[in-house]
């Protein structure tokens, strides 16, 4: 079982459930699924860069990415619906458990001038995202073997029902947020 998961189930739901005083075990949130996404817009010239991009998405979340395709026609950015634009993962259960464990204690932490992750970016509804800058902060990206240093989007969905429960429970986790 994952390192991260133990430590939810043993010290992360008793603090909850006593926190914020609930009174079934059901009502403490938890975190339901991790999606990553890389929106890639020089896809529309060469389609062997969602190739690489979703290769890099493989090496970092250990499963395979799928192509999102665009949703609108938008002529500014010169794409029509239904063009591969972007990459994502959706992370659920152990793997989910392990990525987190390896995004708040590996990858975060080798991000430059790093102070922690930004506590404003919930949603409302107590699910969390944070933008990446580039690929190179995950151990499993070898730089020499990258085409061009690509950012990335991280969406933490949990079942709190509120911003506060939320960022309680990401913070016993282990989120590095800044103070």
């Amino acid at each position: 079982m994952a390192r991260l998961k133990d430590k939810y189930i043993a010290e992360v739901a008793p603090a909850l459930m006593k926190k914020f005083e609930y009174k079934s075990v059901m009502q403490i949130p938890k975190i339901d699924k991790v999606v990553v996404n890389v929106g890639c817009g020089e896809a529309r010239d060469n389609a062997k860069v969602l190739e690489a991009v979703a290769r890099d998405l493989a090496a970092i979340t250990g499963q395979k990415a799928i192509i999102t395709n665009a949703k609108k026609s938008v002529a500014n950015f010169k794409v029509r619906e239904g063009m591969p634009v972007g990459a994502k993962v959706t992370l659920r259960s152990d793997k989910m458990w392990e990525f987190l464990d390896r995004l708040f204690n590996v990858a975060l932490p080798r991000v430059r001038d790093f102070r922690g992750i930004n506590p404003n970016s919930f949603d409302g509804r107590g699910n969390y995202a944070l933008g990446v800058k580039e690929q190179l902060i995950f151990p499993e990206i070898e730089y020499d073997k990258i085409d061009k240093i690509r950012g990335m989007d991280i969406v933490i969905c949990t079942t709190a029902q509120t911003d506060e429960e939320a960022k309680a429970l990401l913070e016993l986790v282990g989120a590095p947020f800044e103070r």
